[in-house]
């Protein structure tokens, strides 16, 4: 609140006409958020959070919340004594892994999000991939050969129950657990669901929250980057690490009809507004 006092009138009136415009433009629009890192950890960013998405809904938008929670996952593998571990950056996925990840995603985090969502007004569903034949889902093969368990890539993604839901103002919170055509449960990474889930929906936007600015190149933000830019960057090796699954998650989303694709940092206090709802957003956007 201070810092707004800093801000003269005729700043604040300039902002306000801004946000007005996008507003307007993004009224019906369905937006999906792929929501994951510190602002699902610290209980001050998740509060801003769920403000940010219900506000959206109050506006007129459509958001669709896709949340990961990997941390939370090996985190209590670890308290039940069970054996973490990954190969190239894919969680390996017992049996017994599965039904922890399937316990966390679906059942706490998910109730989680949802309550705060609902505290503040929103009309908040929890769903997960098994859900309506949402997604459905094939073992993943590692390129090695190395078993990796319960581990799926995504076959086919029915959104008619999302649809549903949207069309009676509710707000889909999704958990990135998939079932195979034979019944079996496997877990997903939640970027790719994201990615996919905004394709089948034809949304208009899709944006990765991360625990960063967005794509850096050299140390320097890059505010915005064709889909042949970005691809180039990969192929080169510049961007590594974890950024690699949001990047290629990013070229899928565009690649595939939706018009832009966002990388912000969720530990800015309402980012998800300030990219929306300002000219020049705070992260990485992602065009064709």
């Amino acid at each position: 609140m201070d810092s707004m006092h800093k801000i003269s009138n005729k700043d604040k009136k300039n902002l306000l006409i801004e946000a007005l415009s996008y507003i307007q433009k993004f009224k019906d629009k369905i937006i999906v958020i792929k929501y994951g890192g510190a602002a699902m950890v610290e209980e001050e960013l998740k509060i801003h959070f769920a403000q940010d998405i219900v506000l959206l809904q109050s506006l007129g938008l459509r958001p669709v919340v896709v949340h990961g929670g990997g941390p939370e996952v090996s985190r209590a593998m670890k308290q039940l004594g069970q054996e973490v571990s990954f190969i190239d950056g894919l969680r390996v996925t017992s049996a017994e892994n599965m039904r922890v990840a399937e316990m966390v995603l679906s059942g706490m985090l998910n109730k989680e999000i949802i309550a705060h969502l609902n505290t503040f007004s929103g009309k908040a569903v929890g769903v997960s991939g098994k859900d309506g034949h949402l997604i459905e889902a094939y073992k993943k093969i590692h390129t090695s050969g190395v078993d990796l368990g319960y581990v799926g890539g995504i076959q086919k993604t029915n959104p008619e129950l999302l649809h549903v839901l949207l069309d009676k103002g509710f707000l889909p919170v999704i958990s990135p657990i998939g079932l195979g055509v034979d019944g079996t449960t496997y877990n997903l990474n939640a970027d790719t669901v994201a990615s996919c889930i905004a394709v089948a929906l034809n949304a208009h936007k899709i944006i990765f929250m991360t625990d960063v600015d967005g794509i850096m190149v050299d140390e320097t933000l890059q505010p915005e980057l064709t889909v042949g830019e970005l691809r180039k960057l990969l192929e080169e090796g510049v961007i590594q690490g974890g950024m690699i699954p949001k990047a290629e998650a990013v070229l899928n989303s565009v690649s595939f009809g939706v018009p832009t694709a966002h990388i912000i940092n969720g530990t800015d206090p309402h980012s998800v507004i300030s990219e929306l709802f300002t000219d020049k957003g705070i992260g990485t956007q992602v065009v064709s």
